[in-house]
């Protein structure tokens, strides 16, 4: 059996809702699927508005997410990242600067030696993200669009 999909799957404390703004705002993320934990038969009346399960499409790709339930243990950060690869290098970094918040930019975005700009940074809610933009990615999509206007 072939794999269909790699998605990621990030956990909320209680905050899932406001992070799904978020991704809209900062990343033009369209909601697919809400669930709330109040949806479900028997849900807990404590946890009547925390997100149960949401589909976010970001681009080509999907993330998921949800809200753990009160009182489950939860760690905001882990070792994963959720990596966006541009053709854009300017709506990245009005993107990497939506997203950003304060002092959580790992590093900055800047060009790299494998050709590509590049950046790292946690956000409010302390999913952590990648930015890349392939400079031949973007010289592509400017030829095409010169193209496009002859």
């Amino acid at each position: 059996m072939a794999i269909k999909q790699l998605n990621p799957y990030l956990n909320f404390d209680g905050t899932a809702a406001k992070a799904i703004e978020l991704y809209q705002r900062a990343l033009g993320a369209k909601v697919e699927n809400v669930q709330r934990f109040g949806d479900m038969p028997g849900g807990s009346p404590a946890a009547k508005d925390r997100i149960l399960h949401a589909v976010l499409k970001i681009g080509a790709g999907v993330v998921m997410l949800s809200d753990t339930m009160p009182g489950m243990p939860f760690s905001a950060e882990g070792n994963a990242h959720v990596c966006l690869d541009y053709d854009n290098s300017v709506e990245m970094a009005q993107h990497f600067e939506l997203l950003a918040s304060g002092d959580k930019v790992t590093m900055p975005l800047q060009d790299t030696f494998w050709g590509a700009k590049f950046g790292m940074l946690t956000d409010a809610f302390g999913v952590r993200w990648m930015f890349n933009c392939e400079h031949e990615n973007e010289n592509e999509n400017k030829n095409k669009n010169e193209n496009k206007k002859s």
